[in-house]
C-alpha cells in the first residue's frame, strides 16, 4: 500500500481506559494516548468529535442537532454523499484555513475542493495517518451502497488506530483490519444489513479494546424529515434498546469493551 501525503496541518505524535468527562453534548469519555487523552465525544448519528493535545477530528459532521458546541476541526473525514454523512453547511461551519477536508468519490461533486480517497488509499492529511476502507453492500437492495462509492476510515492518532467503518457490511476489506483499537460499527441498516449478531461477529474479528455501536436508529432520521413516522420493523421485531442489548449479548466472553453512545437525544 503506498502512503499518498497530502497538505494540512501537524500534530504531536500521540489510548487506555475510559474516563468520564464534561461535555457542552452532556457526554463524553475517552481513551489514553502516547502523550495525553484521546476524548471521544458522539455527536449525532454517525457524527463523532476526537480531541488530543488541541488536534480536532470530525467523522460526519451534521448539524441535525446544535453543533454550535463542536470544535473547530483540523481534519473532517466524510464516509458518504447523503445529507446525514456530507452536510454542507455543518463542513464549513467546523472548517477554518487550516482544515483538510477527505471525502469519499461520491462527495466529489459536494465538496469539490475535498481530497477525495479512494477506497485502500492510505493518506498522510494533516500530519495523520488516514486508510480509506470499502464499505457497501453484501444484502442487495434499498438504500444501495455500491462498491467503490463510499468509504470506511481507519485513523491513526495518538499511537491507536480508531476505525469508523461507515455504513457497511462486514465484507473483505473490513474483515482484513488488523491492529484496530477503537471501532465504530453500523447497525440496523435496512435491508436486514448489520443485526446485532452481523455487527458483534464483525466487531469480534476486527477483535478492537472498544467497540461504539453508531448509525443504528434510522426512524429517528426519518422522522426529522417526517414526525409522523410511523416506525419501522427490525428483524425479529427488536426495538432499537433491544438491539444493542443482543449486541451487548453477542460479545459476552469476547473481552471487547462496548461502550453506548448518546448518539439520538430527545
Amino acid at each position: 500500500m503506498t502512503l499518498i501525503k497530502r497538505s494540512g496541518n501537524t500534530l504531536l505524535p500521540a489510548m487506555g481506559l475510559a474516563i468520564l468527562l464534561n461535555s457542552p453534548y452532556g457526554w463524553a469519555d475517552s481513551v489514553t494516548g502516547e502523550n495525553g487523552t484521546i476524548e471521544i465525544t458522539p455527536l449525532v448519528h454517525s457524527s463523532v468529535q476526537l480531541e488530543y493535545n488541541g488536534f480536532v477530528v470530525q467523522v460526519d459532521p451534521w448539524a441535525a442537532v446544535d453543533i454550535s458546541h463542536a470544535e473547530i476541526a483540523d481534519l473532517i473525514l466524510v464516509t458518504d454523499s447523503p445529507g446525514h454523512h456530507l452536510d454542507a453547511e455543518a463542513i464549513a461551519n467546523l472548517s477554518d484555513a487550516d482544515t483538510s477536508v477527505v471525502i469519499a468519490e461520491n462527495g466529489r461533486s459536494q465538496i469539490p475542493e475535498g481530497i477525495v480517497a479512494i477506497n485502500g488509499e492510505l493518506l498522510m492529511v494533516s500530519g495523520v495517518t488516514v486508510e480509506a476502507v470499502a464499505a457497501y453492500d453484501i444484502i442487495l437492495g434499498p438504500p444501495e451502497h455500491p462498491k467503490g462509492d463510499a468509504n470506511g476510515y481507519v485513523l491513526s492518532l495518538g499511537g491507536k488506530k480508531f476505525f469508523f467503518a461507515g455504513v457497511t457490511e462486514c465484507v473483505d476489506e473490513v474483515k482484513a483490519l488488523e491492529g484496530i483499537d477503537v471501532a465504530f460499527m453500523p447497525m440496523n441498516i435496512p435491508v436486514g444489513r448489520m443485526t446485532p449478531k452481523a455487527a458483534a461477529d464483525c466487531t469480534k474479528i476486527l477483535d478492537p479494546d472498544v467497540v461504539y455501536t453508531y448509525h443504528y436508529d434510522q426512524d429517528w432520521v426519518r422522522r426529522l424529515a417526517n414526525p409522523d413516522f410511523g416506525g419501522s420493523t427490525l428483524p425479529g421485531g427488536l426495538s432499537i434498546p433491544e438491539t444493542l442489548d443482543a449486541f451487548e449479548k453477542e460479545l459476552t466472553g469476547s473481552g471487547i469493551e462496548f461502550r453506548r453512545g448518546n448518539w439520538y437525544p430527545d
